[in-house]
């Protein structure tokens, strides 16, 4: 197995993990909160889809999904276009509301794009510096595994927080 197989493998498993967390949730289950404080499973989701098609695209080189596909026009929210949802306040997180098949749809459309992508990556493509904000500065490489773990660190949330709500 090479490098690009075993990422084609890791972010396979995102929509899988997503899915499993949202599929048949009513939107006011996919909008509930442990606390006033916490996320819902819709904004987890919608970050998460987010962060992939803003980190990726960055990195290939094309215009976001969520706007060059009419993602941001469907879900219509009271945000700029560029917003992933780093730093939103409890406020921001309560206003992220979409139905499980907007949200998976939107991810599943993100995870075409980063596939179609990532087939065209050799071992080498790996090593390129896409970030010198760092130290030490980060690889093509890093970032992708970067982006699949956080991913799946919020699909885990997400299904997580779930099963808390369907035991209420």
């Amino acid at each position: 197995m090479d490098a690009k197989d075993l990422l084609l493998d890791l972010y396979g498993r995102i929509p899988d993990a997503v899915h499993a967390a949202v599929d048949g949730l009513d939107e006011e289950t996919l909008t509930a909160r442990l606390d006033p404080e916490a996320n819902s499973i819709a904004w987890l989701v919608w970050h998460l889809a987010r962060v992939q098609d803003d980190h990726v695209s960055e990195v290939a080189g094309h215009e976001q999904t969520w706007t060059a596909d009419g993602w941001a026009g469907r879900f219509g929210l009271p945000f700029d276009d560029g917003e992933t949802g780093y730093g939103f306040d409890a406020d921001q997180v309560g206003r992220i509301r979409a139905s499980a098949e907007l949200l998976t749809g939107y991810l599943d459309a993100v995870q075409d794009r980063t596939t179609a992508y990532l087939r065209t990556l050799s071992d080498t493509d790996l090593d390129r510096v896409v970030d010198e904000q760092w130290d030490p500065p980060v690889t093509l490489g890093v970032r992708l595994v970067s982006v699949a773990d956080d991913d799946l660190e919020h699909a885990a949330q997400a299904a997580f927080l779930r099963g808390v709500l369907e035991r209420r």
